[in-house]
C-alpha cells in the first residue's frame, strides 16, 4: 500500500509487458490483467510490486470482481491502461457476424466495463488517468478490416465521449493512434525483410503513453499518434 496503483488490461509480450515495466518503474504498484496468467504471472514476479489477475474484460461481473480485489490489494487506481484488443481481419463479405461481435465485445465493451471500474474512484479523489491503446484503425476503415476497424473507431469516439465528460472532474482520458507495426516475434515473421528501424517498440510507446500520463493538467493531451520516423502516411 501507499504506491499509485496502474492497471494494465491485456499483457501480452508486446506492447502490455512494456507498459506493465514502465509503470513499475515509475515506482507505481501494477495489476496486470489478462484472460489467462502464463505471461503475466511471470511479469509480476519479476516486477515486485506487482499482481497479476485473471479477467475477461467483456463479462462486466468479472471485472467488478477483479477491481474490487484490486482495491483490496493495491488501493484504488491511479490509472487504468486499456491494451486489451481483438485484431480479425475479414472484409463485409467474409467476416463472419460471430467474429465482429467479438471484436467489438473486447475492444469496446471490454473499454467500458474497464472505466466504469475506476471512475468513483478517481472521480471521488479528483485525478485519474484513462489511456486507451488505439490504432490507425480508428481512423480509416480499409477494405478488409471491417469489423476491427469499425470497433477501434467506436472505442475512438468512446473514449473521446469520456474524455469530454471525465476531464472537467480531474479525470485526463487519452487515446493512442499505433501507426505501423510492433516489433514482436510474429512480425518479423511475417515481414523478415523489414529494417529494425521499420517497427515499432513496444518500450518506446510505453514510454509516451508514461509520459503523457504524468502531464500538468493546464495542458493535457487526448488523441496522441505514434509512428516509425520512416513509416508513410
Amino acid at each position: 500500500m501507499g504506491s499509485k496503483v496502474a492497471v494494465i488490461v491485456g499483457i501480452g509480450p508486446g506492447n502490455g509487458s512494456a507498459l506493465a515495466r514502465r509503470f513499475a518503474a515509475a515506482g507505481y504498484a501494477t495489476a496486470l490483467l489478462s484472460r489467462r496468467l502464463e505471461t503475466s504471472s511471470a511479469l509480476a514476479g519479476e516486477l515486485g510490486n506487482s499482481r497479476a489477475y485473471a479477467c475477461d474484460a467483456t463479462d462486466a461481473s468479472a471485472v467488478g470482481e477483479v477491481f474490487q480485489q484490486i482495491r483490496a490489494d493495491l488501493g484504488a487506481v491511479d490509472t487504468l491502461v486499456h491494451n486489451a484488443g481483438n485484431a480479425v481481419w475479414g472484409d463485409i463479405e467474409s467476416l463472419s457476424p460471430r467474429d465482429f461481435e467479438d471484436s467489438w465485445r473486447v475492444n469496446t465493451l471490454g473499454l467500458v466495463h474497464t472505466a466504469q471500474a475506476v471512475i468513483p474512484d478517481m472521480t471521488a479523489t479528483g485525478g485519474g488517468n484513462i489511456a486507451v491503446i488505439g490504432a490507425t484503425a480508428s481512423k480509416r476503415g480499409g477494405a478488409g478490416f471491417a469489423a476491427f476497424a469499425s470497433s477501434k473507431a467506436a472505442q475512438y469516439v468512446l473514449a473521446q465521449s469520456m474524455a469530454r465528460h471525465l476531464s472537467p472532474r480531474g479525470v485526463h482520458v487519452s487515446y493512442y493512434v499505433i501507426d505501423g507495426a510492433i516489433d514482436l516475434p510474429r512480425s518479423r515473421q511475417r515481414m523478415p525483410d523489414a529494417p529494425d528501424d521499420f517497427f515499432l517498440q513496444p518500450a518506446d510507446i510505453a514510454e509516451t503513453v508514461f509520459n503523457i500520463t504524468q502531464q500538468p493538467r493546464s495542458a493535457w493531451s487526448f488523441e496522441v499518434d505514434l509512428r516509425p520516423f520512416g513509416e508513410k502516411w
